[in-house]
């Protein structure tokens, strides 16, 4: 129910304060620069700035925040957009990364899933597939 105008007058909510997309997502990590050497070397993120407990990284619209914390060796839910999950094996095979799921498909398009230094679960995921159930 919206509030309305603090000047007594009434206001209609359309899409206004309504998210419209995700700027960012945060992954734990116990060792910051094993972590940022991951996230810049293998993934190619950019390293923007960092503090003793955090680092922001970007590529791209994909902005990650890693943060230290003793809850690392999530499946954080994150999944990057890639051109092809297979290509995206196929390099980080390469880069010695390991790979907890083989490339499935699902509603969003192809997926596959690796680890980082801290055991976090990361996914890739085709963008450019259609949803399809």
């Amino acid at each position: 129910m919206p509030l309305g105008d603090p000047q007594g007058g009434l206001f209609e909510y359309t899409v206004e304060g309504i998210p419209e997309s995700i700027f960012a997502s945060s992954v734990p990590v116990g060792d910051l620069d094993i972590s940022i050497r991951f996230y810049t070397d293998v993934l190619h993120l950019e390293l923007l700035g960092r503090t003793d407990s955090e680092a922001y990284l970007r590529r791209g619209q994909c902005r990650i925040i890693l943060r230290t914390s003793q809850d690392a060796g999530i499946d954080t839910g994150i999944y990057f957009g890639v051109d092809s999950p297979f290509n995206t094996r196929r390099r980080l095979i390469d880069e010695d990364v390991e790979f907890v799921r083989e490339p499935v498909h699902t509603p969003f398009g192809t997926c596959t899933s690796f680890l980082d230094p801290d055991g976090n679960i990361l996914h890739a995921i085709d963008s450019g597939a259609e949803f399809r159930m």
